[in-house]
């Protein structure tokens, strides 16, 4: 069976298509903090906004949306760090947005990053020593 330069043409445009649409994430940068995490941006005290897998995160200026993120969550997954071996390698987790990080009662173990991370959505996907890494994230 033979094909057409046409239908070559377009097998190889859907082939590269489908190449560069393995990544499907946007990269920023993450931190962490630790309690206490309440009151929130999102939900003040509400005790109910936190998943019980203690998943959570809170969103920086680039996310925040202007608190339309509150509830959203993400898959983030650790992709490279100052030091080597931080990210735990083939890891992520998806956080529920609960605050906003600027005005956080505990501050972020680094300003200006795009998610803050709840100190077990960290340790998760890298050592827990690190200040700040480098992200992949996505809506979900």
């Amino acid at each position: 069976m033979t094909i057409s330069h046409s239908q070559f043409i377009v097998f190889l445009s859907l082939t590269i298509f489908s190449f560069f649409n393995l990544c499907h994430g946007d990269v920023g940068i993450a931190a962490q903090y630790a309690p206490p995490y309440t009151p929130t941006a999102c939900y003040e005290s509400d005790p109910t906004q936190f998943p019980t897998s203690n998943l959570f995160a809170a969103a920086g200026d680039g996310i925040w949306d202007n608190g339309a993120s509150c509830g959203r969550q993400y898959l983030v997954s650790c992709i490279s760090a100052t030091e080597a071996g931080t990210c735990n390698p083939d890891q992520a987790v998806r956080v529920k947005i609960v605050d906003y990080a600027p005005n956080a009662l505990s501050q972020p173990s680094s300003a200006g990053a795009t998610i803050v991370l709840s100190q077990t959505a960290f340790e998760t996907i890298a050592n827990p020593s690190a200040i700040v890494i480098n992200i992949e994230f996505q809506q979900v």
